[in-house]
């Protein structure tokens, strides 16, 4: 039974129809992801659905006593009302504290806040996981969320997936977290040009589908092509139309020519050049940082040692506020340790994206920013100037000279991100940038990092994003030391829950900000670790070098072993080269087993 039913519904915002003609359902449990660039129709697509909006032409129906739940991307919170009355309206305390799934709720998404501040005191983020809270305690038929990973941290997304995922209300999403859209959604809506292409599955499945639909496009445009050529060819070879048939072969062709599609709008990022790296990039060496400065503020790191080196690509992980921002601007120059020492290499070019959009003057025009940079960059054999690369970014025409005060989050996200790469950075420290960005972006900016041969170290909440992009993670788990998580995301959430979970049974509380106790919680949940007794800071570092080094080694030997199966497989017929090719994989193997017997024997040493 569909709870909802749009039947040829249009809407339009001035010129541009956002919705051309839709009709389409919502089942009773389904479970919808929405997917789509920035501007497309997502947003007015919900408003539609949930009766907020009412639509050029066209109808929607809601069966009688449809309960809806709504999270828009503006909350409407009144900033006079405490928290307490806007999550729980008038519910007593003894009433909701006896409640299991709303103390959930309350503890993953407002946990931090205090229930009696008002809502004109929260921060934007505040707001939103107070809006979010007070949704999920109300029971409803259909849930509407619209961004609702925006300002959750990789812990609270995880727990929101498996919280939605657990009711029985029907879900309609829209979110650019691919993680997050695989997790909670069975069916996925694309919304593109008017249109709303429906797949079946997540995000996996909806690529996957939608890859199969271009292939088989594809194949079909070829054929046409191919007889375009042939009709076009004929007629240049043929008789005038003196005759019926020359006539109706003209009449053909043309008819093939006027059904061109118009060419595919996509945002391509230009893979830039970038400048030699030597052996060092960033060696923190007993390095004690506050996020607030000097003895201020959380303890972020405690006499650390860590070195950064080239070609490393690392994921920082740790739930917000626990200073994953400072790290960056340490590395960045920024700020400073409270103490040790940041050995920053020579020939390092750093391009540091923070979260902060007010670095672009938002007085200049969009072409002159990035004019300001570089007018012109050579891009393999072609030159090209700043407004053709504007162009392939998705600025065209009149787009370029926009002020930038009036550019949107998304579009002043690409315009940042162009200024940095056309600075031709080797070091590229990222924090959150995946922000305001459609999944098309998302994709190219993806596409761009993949062919990058610099040093990358990113802050993200984006899950997806971060386990594409980055090959290690390393976590700020509260204990003032950075761990290595062989396991990614996944080993930080459940050394995460872990920890939580002694915590409560030790009642140290759940937002301690005592380090040692953090730390010794961790150390009793992942296993005593050996510190390294005996070892002088000048060893340490020596090992943590080493380390980085197998590592590394680890890696480029790991991709041999990939490219000689791939060749294997492809040779499959060919006994003499399959002879030759398993004797390089053994000996890769064999190599692989020594450089791990290694890395084992430096890693009990330091006792990570």
């Amino acid at each position: 039974m569909n709870l909802v039913n749009l039947e040829s519904v249009s809407h339009a915002y001035g010129p541009k129809p956002l919705l051309d003609d839709v009709s389409l359902g919502v089942g009773a449990g389904e479970r919808i992801g929405v997917v789509g660039r920035n501007g497309g129709g997502k947003t007015t697509l919900m408003s539609v659905i949930a009766g907020v909006v009412k639509p050029d032409s066209g109808r929607v129906t809601h069966t009688r006593g449809l309960r809806v739940g709504h999270l828009s991307q503006r909350d409407d919170l009144d900033p006079d009302l405490p928290v307490r009355e806007i999550v729980l309206g008038g519910r007593a305390e003894h009433e909701w504290a006896g409640d299991q799934a709303v103390r959930e709720i309350l503890a993953n998404l407002i946990g931090d806040l205090d229930l009696d501040a008002r809502a004109g005191e929260l921060s934007g983020g505040e707001r939103r996981r107070t809006a979010l809270a007070r949704l999920l305690i109300d029971e409803h038929d259909l849930i509407m969320l619209d961004e609702p990973t925006n300002h959750l941290d990789i812990e609270a997304i995880a727990w929101l997936a498996a919280h939605l995922s657990g009711r029985k209300s029907a879900l309609v999403v829209v979110t650019h977290d691919r993680w997050f859209l695989d997790a909670v959604s069975t069916r996925t809506w694309e919304v593109v040009d008017g249109r709303v292409e429906r797949y079946e599955g997540g995000y996996a499945a909806y690529v996957l589908a939608k890859a199969e639909r271009a292939r088989i496009a594809q194949a079909a445009e070829e054929r046409r092509q191919n007889l375009m050529r042939k009709e076009i060819a004929w007629l240049r070879r043929g008789p005038p139309a003196r005759t019926s048939k020359p006539k109706f072969r003209i009449e053909a062709a043309q008819a093939l020519i006027a059904n061109e599609p118009p060419p595919r709008e996509s945002v391509e990022l230009v893979k830039f050049a970038t400048a030699r790296l030597g052996k060092t990039v960033y060696d923190l060496e007993d390095v004690t940082l506050h996020a607030g400065g000097p003895g201020a503020g959380p303890l972020v790191l405690d006499r650390t040692t860590w070195q950064f080196g080239p070609g490393d690509r690392i994921g920082l992980i740790g739930v917000n506020g626990s200073g994953k921002s400072s790290v960056l601007r340490l590395l960045a120059g920024t700020v400073e340790a409270d103490s040790g020492r940041v050995v920053r290499g020579r020939t390092v070019r750093l391009a540091h994206l923070s979260q902060e959009l007010a670095e672009l003057d938002p007085t200049r025009r969009v072409l002159e920013t990035v004019e300001e940079i570089r007018k012109y960059i050579q891009v393999g054999k072609k030159e090209w100037t700043a407004s053709q690369l504007l162009e392939r970014l998705g600025f065209k025409g009149d787009a370029q000279w926009k002020v930038v005060g009036d550019l949107s989050g998304g579009e002043r996200r690409r315009l940042q991100l162009l200024r940095l790469l056309m600075d031709d950075p080797n070091v590229l420290l990222l924090d959150e940038p995946t922000n305001d960005l459609d999944i098309e972006t998302l994709n190219e900016l993806e596409d761009l990092l993949d062919g990058w041969p610099g040093t990358l170290i990113l802050v993200s909440h984006d899950r997806y994003f971060l386990e594409r992009v980055t090959d290690r993670s390393v976590a700020l788990l509260g204990d003032g030391r950075l761990s290595l998580l062989p396991g990614g995301v996944d080993e930080y959430l459940e050394r995460r829950a872990a920890g939580a979970a002694l915590t409560a049974r030790t009642g140290l509380g759940a937002t301690t900000s005592d380090a040692k106790n953090a730390k010794d919680a961790t150390d009793a949940v992942s296993g005593p670790a050996e510190a390294p007794a005996g070892l002088s800071a000048k060893e340490e570092r020596e090992l943590r070098k080493e380390l980085n080094r197998l590592e590394r080694q680890l890696d480029k030997l790991g991709e041999q072993e990939a490219k000689l199966h791939a060749a294997m497989a492809e040779a499959a017929a060919d006994y003499e080269r399959l002879g030759s090719l398993d004797a390089e994989l053994r000996d890769v193997l064999a190599q692989k087993d020594e450089v791990e017997a290694a890395w084992l024997e430096v890693a009990d040493r330091l006792g990570d």
